[in-house]
């Protein structure tokens, strides 16, 4: 994490919204999700604090704001 950003894929894992980060890649690079309105095609893409990130997740789509970046992929309450 450098200057407030962190890694799309990261952050989708250290979230536990994905069980893997391999799993967070490919949802990254299928094009299925947006960050910030526009469609994402790597993993490599930077989320900061206020990111808005939209996509499709065991049948719902799912619209989530950024509000603090994780230090850790911790235990799921603390996610």
């Amino acid at each position: 994490m450098n200057d407030g950003t962190m890694r799309l894929d990261r952050f989708l894992w250290f979230a536990r919204l994905v069980k893997t980060r391999n799993a967070a890649q490919d949802m990254a690079e299928t094009g299925t999700l947006r960050l910030d309105g526009r469609r994402i095609e790597r993993s490599s893409a930077q989320v900061r604090i206020g990111s808005v990130s939209a996509f499709p997740l065991r049948g719902r789509v799912r619209v989530l704001r950024v509000e603090a970046l994780p230090r850790r992929r911790g235990p799921a309450p603390e996610a």
